[in-house]
């Protein structure tokens, strides 16, 4: 009796690892599915750091540029995409402190974060919003209170709880501490959460009023 051939196992249809190397070993389309792979995701980044399309567009433009000159320096110490967020963030960042001037404090630079405790008092929304609005004024209420977080909240929030970045990845593309990263997803969260109550309530008065 013949013996049925096994079927040899399908390669991963992205293997991240496999692809940097053979992009590191020259391989153009290597790196340029590693670019199809990641563009929207640094694309989104950038825009939510940069809030604005042009700017995100040249972001995204620069990192993978840069990525691609420096690709023989990556070590692999790290996951590629975090490499290239970093690269990503960097870049933003430096696009605001050209449109405003030096007003932001740097995402290296170390702070202070210990055992602090928030005391904070929130208002609780008195009924479901989303029972209120639609999907679409939702998503733009949303938007609104994200981009008017400072960069360095709105920063950690898009990587953690847009990207869904871990929050030691979080800190590696940052080049911040786990209890920075910690501390500032935590402040932008009550932020939101402060912003976003003061608009329903807001919102809700109005709509009484055509009552």
């Amino acid at each position: 009796m013949t013996p049925t051939p096994v079927p040899a196992p399908s390669p991963s249809a992205f293997d991240e690892s496999n692809l940097v190397a053979r992009a590191q070993a020259g391989e153009q389309a290597a790196f340029a599915t590693l670019v199809s792979e990641y563009s929207r995701k640094i694309y989104r980044v950038a825009k939510n750091i940069t809030q604005n399309d042009e700017d995100a567009e040249d972001v995204l433009q620069e990192t993978f540029l840069k990525a691609y000159e420096h690709l023989s320096g990556f070590q692999g110490n790290s996951k590629f995409y975090t490499w290239i967020v970093r690269i990503a963030v960097n870049e933003s960042l430096m696009k605001l402190r050209k449109r405003k001037g030096s007003r932001f404090v740097s995402l290296d630079e170390p702070i202070e974060t210990g055992e602090e405790e928030v005391k904070r008092e929130i208002a609780v929304w008195e009924d479901n919003p989303e029972q209120r609005y639609s999907h679409e004024e939702m998503q733009g209420i949303l938007d609104e209170a994200v981009d008017s977080l400072k960069p360095d909240f709105r920063t950690v929030f898009t990587l953690r709880d847009i990207e869904e970045l871990s929050t030691e990845d979080t800190a590696e593309a940052l080049g911040i501490s786990v209890p920075a990263v910690k501390s500032r997803l935590l402040r932008a969260r009550l932020a939101l959460r402060e912003k976003l109550t003061r608009q329903f309530k807001r919102k809700g008065d109005d709509l009484l009023g055509y009552l």
